[in-house]
């Protein structure tokens, strides 16, 4: 080979622009579409994320229709601050579990007694509280058995009571 003569080039490579090609792909119609579904897609998902705060908020008892705003105004972001705010429970979960509270709360409230004098808790065979000493039965003058206060006739043996008046504290 001569030192003098430059080698030759191939064709190709002299004949196109690198920046071309790019250029190229850049204006295609195939990347065109690819980026308008993208684009389609993140409006979508953007506009039911908007849906998703306003109804979760609605079911949360939340102000439903700022954060559905602020979800609208401030994509994506406005849901995540909602995400992080929210109330921790749904409304109806909130108030099955307080009627549920009120149910046990009822059942504790028939099963514990107390005494009508002091407030404190007492059995309820008990003759008297052992706190103040208030009458809270009586027994009954022939079986022995607790009678209410204010029956006359043991329910047990049927013997006729004596009236009992209630001591002082």
């Amino acid at each position: 080979m001569n030192a003098g003569v430059a080698a030759p080039v191939p064709y190709l490579l002299a004949q196109t622009d690198p920046f071309q090609a790019i250029s190229d792909f850049l204006n295609s119609p195939a990347l065109r579409l690819v980026f308008q579904l993208v684009v389609l897609l993140t409006v979508v998902f953007w506009l039911a994320l908007v849906y998703w705060t306003y109804t979760d908020a609605s079911r949360r008892g939340s102000w439903h229709i700022f954060w559905g705003v602020v979800a609208a105004v401030f994509p994506f972001v406005g849901t995540l601050i909602y995400l992080i705010v929210r109330p921790p429970e749904y409304l109806l979960d909130h108030r099955e579990r307080e009627l549920e509270l009120a149910v046990l709360e009822r059942e504790l409230r028939d099963q514990v007694h107390l005494c009508p004098n002091c407030r404190s808790i007492v059995e309820k065979d008990f003759l008297l509280c052992p706190e103040c000493g208030w009458e809270l039965k009586k027994p009954c003058v022939n079986c022995q058995r607790p009678l209410n206060l204010r029956w006359e006739t043991c329910p047990y043996c049927e013997a006729e009571q004596q009236r009992t008046r209630q001591r002082e504290s």
